[in-house]
Formats: structure tokens, sequence, C-alpha cells
């Protein structure tokens, strides 16, 4: 656990709120951001929190829960491209981040 890695997260969830304002502001749109705020967000609050694990196995355990977070937040961009909310351009980025946070963490 280094600096560098909570910093990204942190980094990460800075990029999904400006990503989420810019999510047209209809049913479908509200419903995504919102789930995505959620689970996006959690990648970084559960990071800090894992890296204040008091024993191994609440290390694993927050960890877990990042990478669940992570590999949730794929889905919601995923549908936002599926569904032409937003470009495919201004997500990919993201996409790609959180497919990376997922896996390498």
């Amino acid at each position: 656990m280094t600096a560098e890695e909570l910093r990204r997260t942190k980094q990460f969830a800075l990029r999904i709120i400006r990503l989420v304002a810019a999510v047209p502001k209809t049913i479908e749109g509200r419903a995504i951001a919102n789930q995505l705020v959620r689970c996006g967000m959690s990648v970084a609050a559960n990071y800090r929190a894992a890296c204040r694990a008091r024993s191994r196995n609440e290390f694993v355990a927050k960890m877990g829960v990042v990478f669940e977070g992570a590999d949730e937040t794929q889905l919601w961009f995923e549908l936002i491209i599926d569904s032409k909310l937003l470009p495919v351009k201004q997500v990919e980025p993201l996409l790609g981040e959180a497919t990376e946070l997922s896996q390498s963490l």
C-alpha cells in the first residue's frame, strides 16, 4: 500500500464526480449516475480503510470490497457506453482505470 495508490483511488473518485455531472438528467441517466457515484466513490473510501486495517483479516476483507466496487463501477461505465448516454471517448479512460484497479491494487 503506497501513498501513490491512495492518491490514485482518490483521483479516480474525483474523475467519476466530473463524469457524472455530464450524464443526462433523464430517468435512466440519474439512475446510472447514482449507482456509479456510490460504487465508484466506495473504491477510494474502502481502499483508505484497508490502509488502516488493524489485522490481516480486516485488510483482506476491505480489499475484497475495493475489488467488488471497482468491478461494479466497470458495469456502470459499460452501461453508459452501451446506452449511449455519453460518448465512448469520454467514458473509456475511466473504464480502463476501473479495470486496472479491479486487477492491480
